[in-house]
């Protein structure tokens, strides 16, 4: 980032972004502005002509989303499709026509690993984003992600609009969601087997039957990787952000049953749905276009995640 570079994170209270603005902030010369939903809530359009109004932004980075695991997506697909379609929509219009953003050199937008086909080649290139129709279960939301590549590309093409869009694969970390309602798999996993432990439960019953596979990105080198898009990305393509390492959910599960140290069994719950059948990104394109790759292997990410799991259930 250049010197005074005033950006705006939506999202920037939650799991992800709180990692992001840390990193931005530690960087000389950046402003940056993260308010609450409370402050400014983007599915009102007077609120968002308010945030820009406030925050003036060179740079916009939209994380500000409605999330959940495929429990939540399978409650809500209406909500999840227009919460997140409108949120993004009425933002980048509001960036391309509000004089507040008459100095908008840069538009970073969040997509989503659930935007790919259910039966997407592996490992996922961005080249592949549209030959099928994502997997049922969290379909809506992946929709509507993908819908706002539509938009920014569009926009580009007329408007010269600056807008540049990332696909995240599934996050994990500290301060992470561990809501057993909406939270997703690793977070999930990681308090379904410790309080089975602390219970002394005989076994821990999981979603599926253990064979879908996953990759999985530490939220740390994420925010690193939207960083760098954000300060070098130019292009129109999505660019895929991942670790580049894939893994069963049994294999996932077995390992985080030993770091947990849960001494019982797993029973896998087939009456439940697996989801995608495999995810596995390519991640040449961020190395090629802004330099950027993962350095956290998943085992010592989940070690940290867990770490800090355990010191938030003694400070509570």
């Amino acid at each position: 980032m250049t010197t005074s570079t005033r950006i705006l994170v939506t999202g920037g209270n939650g799991f992800l972004g709180s990692h992001l603005v840390e990193r931005l902030r530690a960087a000389a010369g950046n402003v940056v502005f993260a308010p609450p939903v409370t402050e400014f809530d983007l599915l009102v359009p007077d609120d968002v002509e308010r945030l820009l109004e406030v925050s003036r932004p060179h740079v916009v980075i939209h994380l500000a989303a409605k999330v959940g695991g495929i429990g939540a997506n399978r409650l809500h697909p209406g909500s999840f499709f227009r919460d997140n379609a409108l949120m993004g929509m009425q933002l980048i219009e509001a960036c391309r026509t509000h004089p507040a953003a008459k100095d908008l050199r840069k538009f970073v937008q969040l997509g989503t690993v659930c935007a790919y086909p259910k039966f997407t080649p592996v490992p996922f290139r961005e080249d592949d984003l549209w030959n099928g129709y994502p997997e049922e279960t969290n379909a809506p939301y992946g929709i509507a992600k993908k819908a706002l590549l539509v938009m920014l590309q569009g926009y580009r093409q007329e408007y010269g609009f600056p807008g540049v869009y990332l696909l995240p694969v599934n996050l994990y970390g500290p301060r992470d969601n561990f809501d057993l309602l909406s939270s997703h798999v690793i977070p999930a996993m990681l308090r379904k087997f410790l309080e089975a432990k602390d219970r002394g439960d005989a076994t821990v019953t999981l979603w599926g039957d253990g064979s879908p596979t996953r990759e999985f990105l530490y939220v740390e080198d994420a925010a690193e990787g939207i960083a760098a898009a954000a300060e070098r990305y130019e292009g129109a393509d999505p660019v895929n952000l991942g670790s580049g390492e894939e893994i069963s959910m049994k294999t996932l599960a077995e390992t985080v049953r030993t770091l947990t140290g849960f001494p019982g069994e797993i029973v896998w719950d087939t009456s439940q749905p697996n989801g995608q059948p495999r995810r596995k990104l390519d991640t040449s394109r961020a190395l090629e276009r802004f330099g950027w790759k993962a350095t956290t292997p998943l085992a010592e990410g989940l070690r940290r995640t867990l770490d800090w799991y355990l010191a938030e259930r003694v400070r509570s």
